[in-house]
């Protein structure tokens, strides 16, 4: 049971920041391009309250820690209106960057983080020592999944607003009648499929190799063990 408390503590905390930042990123660079929306609705805030979902952030990670599986999650969105900004195909791009980047961020900065603190306070197993170096390390785990997992072009990921900017006004406006089915696409692939087919490991296909290329680059340029 402890160990279990344990497994919970370590990967809930560290994904509860990771995601709160992920979706402060969005708001405050629509904020810059104009859109005041998330300001206006008290969204442009670090307090956890502000943005947790019961499902996406709390009991779906929880049942994945302790099943072992690969953790993810997801916040409540904050909310934007790209028609308030001043460019609204682009700046969306950018704010859609916005959330994987400030991901990406965190983990190079973890990971600098460790690199420096290794010899002064070498990792233990228990113990408040054992503690923290356990959340650093899932901290950086779970910054790289995000930002790779939400890089899928699958609405209503933040990849598949980068491909509806990208792509040719005539082929993005069909791409963006996706958009309504694309919480149900998400349910039924990384939910459903398995749950009912465990063999079909679709989250770890996916975001799996590009997840461990990132974090083989990150320990390379830092010289750190994520």
């Amino acid at each position: 049971m402890n160990q279990t408390f344990y497994t919970i503590a370590t990967w809930l905390l560290p994904l509860t920041f990771a995601i709160v930042f992920h979706e402060v990123a969005h708001g405050y660079v629509a904020r810059v391009f104009g859109d005041q929306t998330a300001a206006r609705m008290g969204r442009l805030t670090l307090n956890p309250v502000k943005h947790v979902d019961p499902i996406g952030t709390v009991a779906l990670p929880m049942m994945l820690a302790v099943a072992g599986a690969p953790i993810f999650g997801w916040a409540k969105a904050v909310p934007v209106n790209a028609a308030r900004m001043r460019n609204p195909r682009w700046h969306m791009v950018l704010v859609a960057l916005a959330g994987p980047g400030i991901n990406i961020a965190m983990a190079l900065a973890t990971i600098v983080a460790m690199a420096l603190l290794v010899d002064p306070f070498p990792p233990t197993e228990g113990g408040a020592a054992g503690f923290v170096w356990d959340n650093l390390r899932n901290f950086t785990l779970i910054n790289v999944m995000l930002a790779v997992f939400n890089m899928l072009p699958l609405p209503p990921f933040d990849g598949s607003h980068v491909v509806e900017g990208l792509l040719p006004r005539p082929l993005a406006a069909h791409y963006a009648k996706l958009r309504p089915f694309g919480l149900i696409a998400m349910i039924v692939l990384f939910i459903a499929v398995p749950l009912l087919f465990p063999q079909y490991n679709l989250i770890g296909s996916l975001i799996g190799p590009p997840v461990n290329w990132v974090l083989i680059q990150m320990q390379t340029l830092f010289g750190a063990i994520a």
